[in-house]
């Protein structure tokens, strides 16, 4: 069974909500299936033939009891979440944030990554702007991040290398590059309107989408 095989099939079983109730009671610990059937107040057949599904699909084990032998304790399988999960992806040299300005949105996912992983990161922008936007300086340090008041936009031709992993954070430059960035956030101008919410709000999807792509990436 490959990799993604096993993923769907773990989906597919635990697409129904018994079965997810058992999966959450056994997060906690081992169980017996009477213990199961008490729990979730369910006949024994019923929880006979949901075991059924999840050890089919390789998501629980069975132990025999040490005390009377007679007993079995369910458990889940310890690889069974990580499963879950998309693979992981080689790490690159390089991440480089790319929006229109270099003054908001990549300027704020530069300082973000670097404080969330140790691999190299810059920015840039296709139409760079004379100066960093103040309120993206303010919103990152509403946050705890620095970003350098003497740091000026640069165009991507000026910052791009070999080995980059190219991450647009706007739309107008994922559509100027013509699919020659390797990943595309589709993150709203928190310029366009200018205020503290908006700049945060861009600040928050950043975030969200760095943790999501740092934890996939594998040691360099």
């Amino acid at each position: 069974m490959t990799d993604l095989a096993r993923r769907a099939a773990i989906f597919a079983a635990l697409a129904d909500q018994t079965r997810l109730r058992i999966v959450d009671l056994l997060t906690l610990g081992d169980l017996a299936s009477s213990e199961i059937g008490s729990a979730l107040d369910l006949r024994s057949n019923l929880i006979a033939h949901h075991l059924g599904v999840l050890e089919s699909a390789r998501i629980i084990t069975r132990t025999r009891s040490e005390f009377d032998r007679r007993r079995s304790y369910i458990g889940l399988r310890p690889e069974v979440f990580e499963t879950l999960a998309p693979p992981s992806v080689p790490a690159p040299a390089r991440v480089l944030f790319v929006c229109t300005a270099n003054s908001a949105r990549s300027q704020l996912a530069e300082v973000i990554w670097r404080d969330a992983s140790p691999i190299d990161v810059a920015s840039a922008g296709t139409r760079p702007a004379p100066v960093v936007n103040a309120e993206a300086t303010a919103a990152a340090a509403r946050h705890g991040l620095v970003i350098d008041p003497d740091r000026r936009p640069r165009h991507l031709d000026e910052v791009r290398a070999e080995g980059d992993l190219v991450i647009t954070v706007c739309d107008d430059a994922h559509e100027r590059l013509l699919a020659d960035d390797d990943l595309h956030w589709s993150v709203r101008d928190p310029a366009r309107l200018g205020t503290p919410a908006a700049f945060d709000a861009a600040f928050d999807t950043l975030s969200q989408r760095i943790r999501a792509l740092s934890s996939r990436l594998l040691a360099a």
